[in-house]
């Protein structure tokens, strides 16, 4: 069975369920090391995720200036 690709938002919720769950104290010792290092993997994650989807949308408006000819239009 394929594995579920994880969605940006899926992961921010993930990581907002990590921070409450910090901030209540409620992750033992031994469990913090784990759920922090889960947070930093989620955080590189939308971070790359964003960085995709602003490189995505500027190649766009990019190539829509190109085809319309406006890009020495204001």
């Amino acid at each position: 069975m394929a594995k579920k690709q994880l969605t940006y938002a899926e992961a921010i919720a993930e990581l907002e369920e990590i921070l409450a769950g910090i901030e209540k104290g409620e992750p033992d010792v031994d469990d913090l090391t784990r759920h922090v290092k889960r947070a930093a993997y989620l955080l590189r994650y939308c971070q790359s995720k964003l960085h995709k989807a602003s490189s995505e949308v500027e190649d766009i408006l990019k190539n829509l200036e190109e085809d319309t000819g406006t890009a020495d239009q204001p």
